[in-house]
């Protein structure tokens, strides 16, 4: 066997042995039942949090996490199969930053303003006019309130996540604005230039 030939071999096998030797990432990342430790604990304390999981955090992820999280993934659009894996746990992400955001902007608003809020921010995400994803609608600079005076960063209650649940599912009672105010706070006229489309409690929705 010439060089060429001994080293590609060798090659070869060392990247069959790195393969097989490799975490499978994925799988790594995926908790489902039986499942235990610090980060079926931070799940559950989610789903609590919004009101799917009505134990408490227990880290070990038995029948009732488990029908928490098909509960979650049938409201959200997910695969319904129980199991927490980077696509649930994502979406919770998605969801916990609208209904912050929601909370921050509109809990003293009626449930349907809440609503309206939560679609306001669903409905950038379509537009290309705004970042194309949850985090980047929400942190962009100065497009919320909350953000820069931080509420943000309070606890939703589950009025929020139940406001969040229902515009995600479609419920837009907005009729599709990009833009909400309260008339007695503006501090830029550039909002005046956007088109009125309803108002809900002080809320004024626009496009």
């Amino acid at each position: 066997m010439n060089r060429k030939l001994l080293f590609s071999t060798i090659i070869a096998i060392m990247a069959t042995i790195f393969i097989f030797a490799s975490p499978d990432t994925t799988k790594a990342s995926m908790l489902e039942t039986e499942a235990q430790g610090p980060e079926v604990t931070a799940l559950q304390q989610d789903l609590i949090q919004m009101g799917y999981l009505h134990t408490n955090a227990t880290g070990y992820y038995g029948p009732a996490t488990a029908r928490a999280v098909e509960q979650f993934q049938s409201d959200f659009g997910l695969i319904v199969d129980g199991a927490a894996g980077p696509q649930t746990t994502s979406r919770i992400d998605e969801v916990t930053s609208v209904a912050k955001a929601v909370y921050g902007e509109a809990r003293g608003e009626s449930f349907e303003g809440q609503i309206g809020v939560a679609a306001v921010i669903l409905n950038r995400l379509e537009s290309a006019e705004f970042p194309n994803n949850v985090n980047g609608v929400i942190q962009q600079q100065n497009a919320f309130t909350a953000v820069a005076d931080g509420q943000y960063s309070m606890t939703p209650d589950q009025t929020a996540y139940e406001a969040v649940r229902q515009a995600w599912n479609g419920y837009d009672p907005s009729n599709g604005s990009m833009y909400y105010y309260n008339p007695e706070d503006v501090t830029s006229d550039w909002i005046w230039t956007r088109t009125p489309n309803l108002s809900i409690g002080q809320h004024v929705f626009a496009s």
